[in-house]
């Protein structure tokens, strides 16, 4: 399945895309795409209705990000083996681990501010893991059944603020807008291998990124797994799985965004994304 939430800033509705890629309304069923919904039980009951009975949604209406709820982004640094070579970084041999702050999050066309002071704004096209049951000391062989499906986000981030700024990396991750995910949640059986995906990111119509998600160094049952030991995952918890080469950062000379700026990226079955650049708002 292909769930969505649609709508108005605050007032997403939940809804699914049918096969022939048409949205259907989901609220009848569903408060929303959320807590026990993003369940396995949960999933198997929208699973079981025929998309054709939900009403159709007319227009074009604004997607929200696919998931509600969201306890915590959890981001995972320098996890794919080409990008940690373009940054001139050593491979971790531990999943880095950090948080993108929940303000970040929005709809996957939504703009994407840049913040006051900010002079290298970048961008990181990444695969999504969305959690859909309570996952606390899981195994590596158990980790996928605590996961409801997949979505693209852009990883975006302000690299001054991260790396010159002192501290962790949250501060250069967490400004509101910096988070796009969707445009949908697409459930785990539908994607035959999440290890071997193509993605891609293009800057005012430019060919940035190109990659595969087969080049992570940590795979994801050993990420999920990972992350469950240090704490306990929730429903709709974002765990994000690092990016492949061509950010802005590893160009020689690196190359930032400026306002006015169209990023495009997606990955294969998992849909596409497009942000414009504008400045920070109040």
């Amino acid at each position: 399945m292909k769930l969505v939430r649609y709508g108005p800033l605050g007032q997403e509705k939940p809804g699914m895309i049918d096969a022939e890629g048409k949205l259907r309304d989901l609220s009848g069923k569903v408060d929303d795409i959320a807590g026990d919904t993003l369940s396995q039980k949960g999933l198997q009951a929208l699973k079981a209705i025929d998309p054709a009975s939900l009403p159709l949604v007319d227009g074009t209406p604004r997607y929200g990000s696919p998931v509600a709820g969201v306890s915590k982004i959890l981001c995972i640094g320098l996890n794919y083996s080409d990008h940690a070579a373009e940054t001139g970084a050593e491979p971790p041999t531990e999943p880095i681990i950090f948080t993108k702050q929940i303000n970040a999050l929005c709809g996957p066309n939504d703009d994407v501010e840049m913040p006051r002071g900010s002079d290298a704004l970048d961008w990181e096209v990444e695969l999504a893991v969305i959690i859909g049951s309570r996952a606390k000391y899981v195994s590596e062989s158990d980790a996928m059944d605590y996961v409801a499906g997949f979505a693209v986000m852009n990883d975006v981030s302000e690299r001054t603020f991260q790396t010159k700024r002192q501290g962790q990396w949250t501060k250069g991750k967490s400004h509101d807008t910096f988070g796009p995910l969707g445009p949908w949640l697409v459930t785990k059986d539908e994607v035959s291998d999440p290890h071997d995906l193509d993605m891609w990111l293009d800057v005012n119509g430019e060919r940035r990124q190109t990659g595969t998600s087969s080049t992570l160094i940590f795979n994801l049952p050993h990420l999920v797994s990972y992350v469950s030991q240090y704490m306990t995952l929730m429903p709709g918890d974002v765990i994000t799985t690092g990016t492949p080469p061509g950010v802005g950062m590893g160009m020689k000379p690196p190359q930032y965004l400026k306002v006015g700026d169209v990023m495009t990226l997606g990955i294969a079955g998992l849909g596409e994304q497009k942000q414009t650049v504008i400045a920070a708002r109040d």
